[in-house]
């Protein structure tokens, strides 16, 4: 979605600053036709408008607007060009893709999947807190980096956070993570070298991405 679409108060929204961007406007003419629409039509414009503040490039505050579907679809009306009708249908895909995924984490299963990855997520840090004295005892100088080395090896089969991430890629990402807290816990049970314990966990990933274990 290049983060054309953002989540705010659990609805999907994007701002005049990016929009002004992609569309190769003035933010100050974005801002104008936002405030101008607020004249013809109050109502609606406080549905689908937010006013908020950026700060710029020097420190100093400046106005922008968040505004959710229908109020893109109202400023961008008038966007015309090749180049106009291009982002129109990026942001439309955004917004699609996000108010599905919106949809898909109000469900029991969004909620009971999250929960259970925050679970095999504690216990794999605990294991990696484990793993840590264990590389230091032989002789490891950089120990302490080794919890964003095993973090940044379990997101490499997902993509966004973990708060955006559909029921399919927080499974992905729990079976991963049950991988890694279970070789690390198996291997420094057999005395292998840390370094050695993390190309075996980066091995059986990526077995199971070869065998398409990890669903797409």
């Amino acid at each position: 979605m290049e983060d054309l679409v953002l989540i705010m108060d659990n609805k999907a929204v994007c701002t005049s600053l990016q929009v002004a961007e992609k569309f190769g406007k003035r933010h100050d003419r974005v801002l104008r036709a936002i405030d101008d629409l607020k004249i013809y039509s109050p109502q609606n414009w406080g549905k689908s408008f937010r006013e908020d503040t950026y700060k710029d490039s020097t420190g100093k505050r400046n106005k922008m607007y968040y505004m959710n579907r229908d109020g893109f679809t109202i400023v961008a009306m008038g966007f015309t060009g090749k180049n106009a009708i291009e982002w129109k249908w990026k942001y439309i895909n955004a917004f699609n893709t996000m108010e599905e995924m919106l949809k898909e984490r109000n469900t029991q299963l969004w909620i009971e999947q999250r929960t259970h990855g925050k679970l095999i997520r504690n216990k794999e840090t605990d294991v990696i807190k484990q793993l840590t004295d264990y590389a230091k005892e032989q002789g490891s100088t950089h120990a302490d980096r080794l919890y964003m080395v095993y973090t940044k090896l379990a997101k490499s089969v997902i993509s966004g956070k973990r708060d955006k991430l559909t029921v399919k890629e927080i499974n992905n990402l729990t079976l991963v993570e049950n991988v890694i807290l279970q070789t690390i816990q198996i291997d420094m049970s057999m005395g292998i070298h840390y370094k050695d314990i993390y190309k075996d966990c980066k091995d059986r990933i990526q077995r199971l991405v070869d065998i398409a274990y990890l669903t797409a």
